[in-house]
């Protein structure tokens, strides 16, 4: 989506849109007479490169369920989350693997998902479990499932070989519903690949962080999933005997903030992923603000009590719409005025201010339609 009318009518008015055109043509970017065609807003700029964004998909919260318990996915398309991921890799022993492929197809065919997003967590790249589990599922089980979730990304000739699969079986079958794929960083390897990991493919939707693995990756001192960790921190400066105070870090904060960039320059979501401690709400809370402070667009569930916190934290509040809306008004008003930037209660608003509400305005439109 190119920007809003709103945010055209303010770039346009700047003196250097016509040496812009110039420049564009003699890079053969556009037609000296064709109107100057900005960037899509990513990141919190416009720019000259396009960057088609993926399918719009609410996805404040994926709920897991593993392919094995055909009891418990009824009840996850029953539940509040955006998406249902059925698992048939990690939560899924290697003596299940067939049952549980048996079961996902059974379950895409009769249970009614509703509007939610249907996704699949198939086998790693390296199984070969892998391949049956994207020609069952494409050839057995029609058009309900919407993505796949594929672990352990390691770099681009990984999503190419995933796409080239997927892509010959929905050609086989005439599939007119194409595939998304939702693309798990979970190693080293992947972290560092992951500019190319998010370029790879047209079926990239979304960037997830799979943190228990990255941390064995990394060689990382917990056996904790996802959370903080009491030996990561600082120490106040010596002052003297006094006693000094000690402050927790976030030893995920680095790989968080680059899936985020990496995923949203390309114009992906970002979602976090899981939060072990299922029986601390205030802990899951805690690890969804932060991940919506970071930019990131959800957070897995791998229980039910998960969801509702995370719908909650990822949504907007009344407030935030409120004033939202207010700030579209404002420089509605200010490009009718020649003003690029006013002052709304106290604080200035500006062309950023536009693309920051504007992302806020249509979130929640999103989810008051999903109602």
């Amino acid at each position: 989506t190119h920007p809003s009318p709103l945010l055209s009518a303010m770039i346009g008015r700047a003196p250097c849109r016509q040496a812009l055109r110039a420049a564009s043509a003699l890079i053969g970017r556009w037609p000296a007479a064709a109107p100057l065609q900005q960037g899509r807003v990513l990141g919190g700029r416009t720019s000259f490169t396009v960057v088609e964004e993926a399918r719009p998909r609410l996805n404040r919260c994926e709920l897991y369920v593993p392919g094995t318990n055909m009891k418990l996915i009824p009840k996850a398309a029953q539940s509040a989350a955006d998406v249902v991921v059925i698992d048939l890799e990690d939560s899924v022993a290697e003596s299940q693997k067939e049952m549980a492929r048996k079961n996902v197809v059974q379950a895409l065919q009769e249970v009614d998902f509703g509007d939610k997003t249907v996704a699949v967590r198939i086998n790693g790249l390296y199984s070969h479990y892998m391949y049956r589990d994207v020609v069952d599922i494409i050839e057995k089980a029609g058009e309900r499932c919407d993505m796949f979730i594929v672990p352990m990304v390691g770099n681009a000739k990984d999503v190419y070989m995933a796409d080239a699969l997927v892509s010959q079986v929905e050609s086989f079958m005439g599939r007119k519903k194409k595939i998304g794929f939702g693309l798990i960083i979970e190693a080293t390897m992947g972290m560092m690949n992951v500019d190319e990991i998010a370029q790879a493919s047209k079926r990239n939707e979304s960037l997830h962080f799979g943190v228990a693995d990255y941390s064995a990756s990394t060689k990382a001192r917990t056996v904790n999933i996802g959370g903080p960790n009491p030996n990561y921190g600082v120490l106040t400066d010596k002052d003297g005997d006094k006693p000094r105070d000690f402050f927790w870090g976030d030893p995920w904060h680095y790989a968080m903030s680059r899936i985020v960039v990496a995923a949203r320059a390309n114009g992906l979501r970002p979602i976090d992923g899981p939060f072990g401690g299922i029986d601390d709400p205030d802990g899951y809370r805690a690890q969804c603000q932060r991940g919506a402070s970071l930019g990131m667009e959800g957070k897995w569930a791998i229980h039910p009590s998960q969801v509702k916190v995370a719908n909650e934290v990822f949504s907007p509040t009344d407030a935030e719409v409120t004033r939202a809306r207010r700030i579209l008004e404002a420089m509605e008003k200010a490009a009718k005025e020649g003003l690029g930037a006013v002052s709304l209660d106290g604080k200035m608003v500006d062309i950023a201010s536009i693309k920051q509400a504007e992302a806020i305005v249509s979130k929640d439109k999103m989810i008051q339609a999903a109602k």
